[in-house]
């Protein structure tokens, strides 16, 4: 099956091409055409699996079709995350995949200053994609409304009962008109997700998809632990060995994407990066250098690698380790296809650990450990940067607003001289006079006198 039998428009069909993806995974099929019919949806099925797709490109059509509740721009989509790195993942893709389709969409989630997201409402947004911390703070402040909601996905439900966000989503889900479509994806379904889902969809369709953790018993994996500064250096090692015929190499961030290229060109191999901030033209060239043998290796964002299907790929390294569990089997699934036998080794320094452990508890094993000639020697954490929150664009307004004032009140009065006080001796006379005597020799200064004598009428 192709998604041109899933029946996308042909401007969606043509950013799924540039996107990179070729055929739809098994959730893509099950779920797009139940979507289009404007169906609930109950899909069991774990982030890695091209979920995302699933639910964004067919919520991307009916948008252009179904007439808006009202003329002004209001949220007609809501996507909820459990966490900021899945709804910002979440919020890409939506850019990716609804390039020139005239809908706009923004992301909130805590941690940061408020005021660039509440900028974004304000400019209008199609589609927001939020987690509920911080889409409630929103909402008490009377800066969202859901009231014209028309499609509502509630992502990772089993992991918002883990994070305690089941009763948000429940106070949330008050706020959103009876009449919607709902799509609720959950990796497993305990008796309160179950409960949840009753209460939410209306005579769901339900899909579910096998594991995906299967997929990594074909594959060689094992890990390194090297301090942070040292994996540049092991990677150019590890890609000198005969057997990498071509590796693709995932960091988590785009600079970071530059910087291993930098470094690996430094040391003579060649090498291309992939990441959002370059252009679709600069994307392609590159896929199609490290598909034809031109340069053996890879480096990609997670985002950016998505639907990259490269035959005969011999070794995927995660020069960081992710931070969604499910994007390891996602990234390590590249390789040891059509019976080949592939290779995945993981970087990990101390501020990875967590990670790492996240990834272990998914797959169900440890990773085989090997030393290196760059041991890991930093065995404290890194602690964590402490950013102040950036004032919103009405406290910068009242601020500069607060200067002008003060600046006018300074230029309209005139500032008086400071008032000084005699220096000397000062003694009462038979008069009643009180005389100053200067202190010192040859001052020269004035003697005050101030008469006290009262006038009598």
């Amino acid at each position: 099956m192709e998604f041109k039998d899933l029946g996308l428009t042909p401007s969606l069909l043509k950013n799924i091409r540039d996107t990179g993806y070729e055929t739809p995974t098994p959730i893509q099929q099950a779920t797009i055409p139940l979507v289009l019919e404007g169906k609930d949806v109950l899909g069991c099925a774990q982030t890695g699996t091209g979920k995302t797709a699933a639910f964004a490109l067919p919520i991307l059509q009916r948008l252009k079709v179904i007439p808006p509740r009202r003329n002004a721009k209001v949220i007609r989509s809501l996507i909820l995350s459990p966490t900021r790195e899945l709804a910002l993942q979440t919020w890409e893709n939506f850019q990716l995949y609804g390039k020139g389709e005239g809908l706009d969409s923004a992301v909130i989630f805590g941690g940061v200053g408020q005021g660039s997201q509440v900028e974004a409402l304000h400019r209008g947004a199609d589609i927001v994609i939020a987690c509920p911390g911080r889409l409630l703070d929103l909402m008490g402040q009377g800066l969202v409304r859901l009231d014209w909601v028309d499609i509502f996905v509630l992502d990772e439900a089993d992991r918002m009962l883990d994070m305690g966000f089941i009763h948000d989503v429940r106070k949330i889900v008050r706020c959103l008109p009876e009449e919607r479509q709902t799509l609720l994806f959950s990796a497993t379904m305990p008796p309160e997700v179950e409960k949840l889902a009753m209460d939410l969809l209306k005579e769901p369709e339900n899909v579910k998809v096998d594991p995906v953790t299967s997929t990594v018993d074909a594959i060689d994996q094992c890990l390194y632990y090297v301090d942070k500064v040292n994996k540049k250096h092991l990677l150019a090692q590890l890609l000198e060995d005969p057997e990498v015929e071509s590796a693709l190499v995932f960091s988590r961030t785009k600079h970071g994407v530059d910087r291993i290229v930098r470094d690996l060109k430094r040391k003579g191999i060649e090498a291309a990066g992939i990441h959002g901030d370059k252009s679709q033209n600069a994307r392609q060239t590159a896929l199609n250098r490290f598909r034809t043998g031109e340069c053996r290796v890879l480096v990609a964002t997670d985002i950016a690698a998505r639907g990259i299907d490269v035959a005969g790929l011999s070794h995927v390294f995660n020069y960081d380790m992710p931070m969604e569990p499910e994007s390891y089997i996602h990234r390590i699934g590249r390789t040891g296809r059509a019976g080949r036998t592939g290779k995945a080794v993981s970087f990990c320094c101390i501020d990875e650990v967590k990670q790492l452990n996240q990834v272990e508890k998914l797959i169900g094993k440890r990773l085989p450990l090997k030393e290196s000639d760059w041991p890991m020697e930093v065995t404290t954490p890194t602690p964590p940067k402490v950013r102040e929150p950036r004032p919103s664009r009405l406290d910068r307004q009242g601020n500069a607003l607060a200067e002008r004032r003060q600046a006018a009140v300074s230029a309209a009065v005139p500032s008086r001289p400071a008032r000084t006080r005699p220096s000397g001796k000062v003694t009462i006379g038979r008069d009643g006079q009180v005389h100053s005597r200067p202190s010192g020799h040859g001052t020269g200064r004035p003697v005050h006198r101030v008469n006290r004598q009262k006038r009598r009428g």
